[in-house]
């Protein structure tokens, strides 16, 4: 086999041009394998596999330097610098991220994870370039989705200045995560479409083999051909040379690309036109669900492990579905996450009252307040780790105005495989600095649905953090309706309160059995608001209870557990208190269960640090 051969970085050189296409079937041959074992992000990277190879061979690495926007789609990069035997690692505790980093290779110069961010940090390279004095080639490789988002124009903007190379790739395979929207693939559809254009460059390439003559009179003619068949030519008008549409997988070709465009004394863009999922069939049909999936069937792309209960996804799809019905001012918004955030049914049966921002969480905040200064209810569901790129619009554009937007903070909490990068695990920290601003967070799928519906009533901003997985279903005996900061007491003894917040509830019940084996009293409290805490319930309970033990899914830091310590240490409440929480650092990718017993925040964990405190 071909990628035998592949062992290290530079090997792909070995490899003779004709070999291209075989190699390409063995890496998605690979992927595909080793994939449906582990789960991964495999349309993406199915999708690229013809464009890594092309970099890798026309680039020096790691001399020069590859950042990949967003990064799931890195793999076939991680196979061609020598980490194709820690595949069967892939994303598991210990193992080898799904993303770039530059801890694990020094082909791997940037950390990424969130959309939008390649040009930026590839000007910033050309810049540290330029000032040593240095000559390796920079490149940013960034998908059509990713231009929805704010920070690639900022970028664009000052790439036009450049009088020094910088090659910036566009992947374009029409998607995000979800299909594309919005006026840029709106833009990009009449590039992919321009007929005539594109048959002249063919004819154009044709003459150039035959008469090398005619290659000045052909340059001097180019940018004027462009303009005649191209709609906008919105890059060129920028300043910004460019390159395309070009075959994504013609492997040779691209390579023949890519070293012209490190000829170009400032920023080119090269548009490559690749298809997501290439090479699989169920990818192909349906990238969406393949963007990231759980370990799979290879021969018809089903989950090994298909779910038997529903998730909170699932729940918040329902509720919304229902209050959309019932409240005509109800909105919903995603920023390209209709699937993963539980948004598509809502948006097939209120076609006018769903919104698609595209990746792009800043303008989807401050648009959501704009409806709902408008007398609308906006619901915007997004996953945690990408609100926290809004903050500025969030305490501007919504708190500061007071405005009922409700914010569905999914997948709050531990996430697990995507690591860094993807954990939830500080949007209370951050959301709690903001005045105006209330917490919410759900023991069980009912609280969900009944913390929904409280959030569309109450005037003003709301926040609710539910985890990724399935929904627990336990506790449903206790269903007491949600007051603004009030708790929930479940059971009611002495001497020790857990205070526990959202997904720690269910935690927290085993927590209390052990102590209760251990011939301890034990109260268990559903806190349900991080901001602002039942002080009064508090208050009432350090009558009966030496110990509180705070128990959140998120950052020590500004956390819940903060807020209960500092009305104890305020109003000298005579009680001890532990908070139990996730150490202040960037927490790795794994196995969720893992990474609970690592942090210290399992159940046997817990209740070990609760009966070291009582003999102490």
């Amino acid at each position: 086999m071909l990628l035998d051969q592949i062992n290290k970085t530079g090997d792909i050189k070995n490899i003779p041009a004709n070999k291209y296409p075989e190699l390409a079937q063995e890496i998605r041959e690979f992927l595909i394998d080793n994939l449906s074992i582990t789960g991964g992000h495999l349309a993406s990277n199915l999708g690229t596999v013809e464009l890594t190879m092309a970099l890798h061979a026309a680039l020096d690495l790691p001399e020069d330097k590859i950042i990949w926007d967003v990064g799931h789609q890195s793999y076939t990069h991680k196979i061609l610098t020598g980490r194709k035997d820690k595949f069967n690692t892939l994303r598991q505790y210990g193992g080898i991220s799904g993303f770039p980093k530059r801890c694990e290779s020094d082909t791997d110069c940037f950390d990424t994870g969130h959309s939008s961010t390649s040009i930026s940090a590839g000007l910033g390279m050309v810049k540290a370039r330029d000032l040593q004095q240095d000559d390796y080639t920079v490149v940013s490789v960034i998908g059509d989705g990713s231009l929805t988002g704010g920070l690639a124009y900022e970028a664009l903007n000052n790439a036009a200045k450049l009088e020094t190379n910088f090659i910036i790739i566009l992947n374009d395979n029409e998607m995000s995560i979800s299909e594309s929207v919005g006026g840029m693939n709106k833009y990009l559809n009449g590039v992919r479409t321009a007929e005539g254009y594109l048959n002249l460059k063919e004819d154009v390439y044709a003459q150039l083999r035959k008469n090398k003559k005619a290659v000045t009179g052909i340059r001097r003619a180019k940018n004027s051909f462009k303009q005649l068949f191209v709609p906008g030519m919105v890059f060129e008008n920028l300043g910004i040379t460019y390159l395309g549409p070009v075959n994504g997988h013609d492997t040779a070709g691209l390579i023949r690309t890519i070293k012209e465009a490190k000829k170009v004394k400032k920023a080119v863009m090269i548009h490559v036109m690749t298809k997501k999922g290439k090479g699989y069939e169920p990818a192909e049909r349906h990238p969406a669900r393949f963007h990231g999936t759980e370990p799979f069937l290879i021969e018809n792309g089903l989950p090994r492990n298909p779910r038997t209960t529903a998730n909170y996804q699932d729940i918040f799809s329902t509720v919304m579905c229902k209050l959309g019905d019932r409240n005509s001012k109800v909105v919903a918004i995603t920023a390209a996450m209709a699937d993963g955030t539980g948004l598509k049914r809502f948006r097939n049966m209120y076609k006018d009252r769903f919104v698609d921002a595209g990746i792009a969480e800043e303008h989807a905040v401050t648009f959501a307040a704009g409806m709902a200064a408008g007398g609308y209810r906006p619901v915007f569901a997004v996953y945690s780790s990408f609100l926290q790129r809004a903050y500025d619009q969030i305490m501007e554009d919504v708190c500061l105005q007071n405005l009922p937007v409700v914010f569905a903070v999914d997948r709050a909490g531990l996430v697990g495989s995507d690591g860094e990068t993807h954990q939830g695990i500080f949007d209370i920290s951050y959301l709690s600095t903001m005045p105006n601003m209330h917490i919410m967070a759900p023991k069980n799928k009912w609280e969900l649905s009944d913390m929904l519906k409280f959030a569309i009533e109450f005037n003003g901003p709301t926040a609710i953090r539910y985890p990724r997985g399935n929904a627990y279903d336990g506790l449903k005996e206790f269903r007491a309706p949600i007051e603004m900061g009030k708790c929930e007491p479940i059971y009611e003894e002495k001497d020790i309160c857990l205070l526990a917040l959202g997904s720690m509830v269910k935690i927290a019940e085993e927590v209390r059995n052990i102590l209760k084996e251990n011939g301890l009293k034990c109260s268990l409290v559903n806190a349900r608001f991080a901001k602002p805490i039942d002080t009064d319930y508090i208050h009432m309970a350090a009558k009966d209870h030496k110990l509180f033990v705070t128990m959140e899914e998120n950052v020590a830091c500004g956390g819940y557990g903060e807020k209960v310590r500092a009305y104890l240490d305020e109003n000298k409440i005579d009680a001890d208190m532990l908070q139990i929480a996730i150490p202040d650092q960037f927490v790795t990718h794994g196995n969720v269960d893992k990474l609970r017993q690592e942090l210290g925040i399992d159940a046997k964990s817990i209740a070990d640090r609760i009966l070291k405190e009582i003999h102490r």
